[in-house]
């Protein structure tokens, strides 16, 4: 149960949110719905995988929400010769003027920052992919078997260009079920292009005001995993996991003839975390089921893998998981008493 001091971080973090999104939208025209994901997603303390065409903001995106949070920022951009020590760093001989003695010293990679941005990760080999592996799972990296821990808050927001695959090499399933979401950026409306074309045509640069600490981002990242959720709410969540399982005897039609594999644990777990940081965000102190509606798209669209048969016939992973929703009962009040 949240307490008073909760609650009152609770209205703090949303009152931000609202800040962070329009400070956000002084550069991005748009986007709302891939703003308000990848904000979650950081909230909720997970990496997000932004999936689009060149030339939507991608990049631009990620550097302005370092800016809003006033975060240590930085860009890796992955191309097919980069090594995993581009990345994590490396240690050097150094030599000691007045001593003469020599010893190791590290000198961090660019993956030390709060966020972290994997620019086309799919365009650099296995070895070097599974370099972040680590850094996102255990928040730190071993090098020379010394152990160096990330700095707080860490993010790796990675981009993924969905055309020009020649070249490319897949993220494995292992690494993708680490990302918490997986961001559709799509091309934006005709008025908005218009805004665009006009804001980028000017000589002007908005300036981003920092809404949020380092700290600060992680005191409230605490209070998103006190928000209580109901049981009810909870079964529900897992539902839409269990139900992408096609050996599961609860599978609809559509899963049983579609896909391959379904999602794992890890997805329920995401998909509760991520609509209690929704629900925070909107400045609700409990999980509805139009929260967990809400993210678990992103949460499953890469966690299910689809057969010949979807591919065939134009079906979409989103396609299966806008199916679960329509067919998964909720049960019960969305409500809960919050003390």
């Amino acid at each position: 149960m949240l307490e008073n001091q909760d609650i009152q971080s609770v209205e703090r973090l949303s009152e931000a949110y609202r800040q962070m999104t329009a400070e956000i939208g002084k550069r991005i025209v748009g986007q709302e719905q891939v703003i308000e994901q990848l904000l979650i997603c950081l909230f909720a303390r997970g990496h997000s995988l932004l999936v689009g065409v060149p030339g939507l903001a991608k990049t631009l995106l990620v550097r302005t929400v370092a800016d809003a949070l006033s975060l240590d920022f930085n860009r890796i951009q992955f191309t097919p010769d980069l090594m995993p020590a581009d990345i994590t760093g490396t240690e050097v001989i150094q030599e000691d003027r007045s001593s003469g003695a020599r010893e190791f010293r590290f000198l961090p990679g660019p993956v030390f920052a709060n966020i972290v941005l994997a620019d086309e990760i799919n365009r650099t080999p296995p070895k070097t992919q599974a370099a972040l592996l680590e850094a996102m799972q255990e928040q730190q990296v071993t090098i020379g078997g010394q152990r160096h821990e990330l700095p707080q808050p860490f993010f790796v927001l990675a981009t993924q260009n969905p055309i020009e695959q020649e070249g490319t090499y897949s993220l494995p399933e292992a690494q993708l079920d680490r990302f918490m979401f997986m961001i559709l950026v799509d091309y934006p409306g005709e008025d908005e292009e218009l805004e665009i074309v006009k804001r980028t045509t000017a000589d002007i640069v908005p300036s981003i005001t920092s809404t949020l600490s380092a700290a600060q981002i992680l005191e409230l990242s605490h209070i998103v995993k006190r928000v209580p959720v109901a049981d009810h709410l909870a079964k529900y969540a897992i539902q839409f996991a269990r139900r992408t399982r096609s050996e599961n005897s609860d599978a609809p039609d559509v899963v049983r003839q579609y896909v391959h594999w379904g999602a794992g644990p890890r997805a329920s777990q995401y998909m509760i975390l991520a609509a209690k940081a929704r629900a925070v965000l909107h400045g609700r102190y409990y999980v509805s089921s139009d929260d967990i509606r809400a993210v678990a798209t992103p949460v499953l669209r890469h966690r299910i893998v689809t057969n010949f048969n979807a591919e065939a016939e134009g079906v979409s992973a989103d396609d299966i998981v806008h199916q679960l929703a329509a067919t998964i009962p909720v049960a019960g009040d969305d409500e809960i008493a919050v003390g």
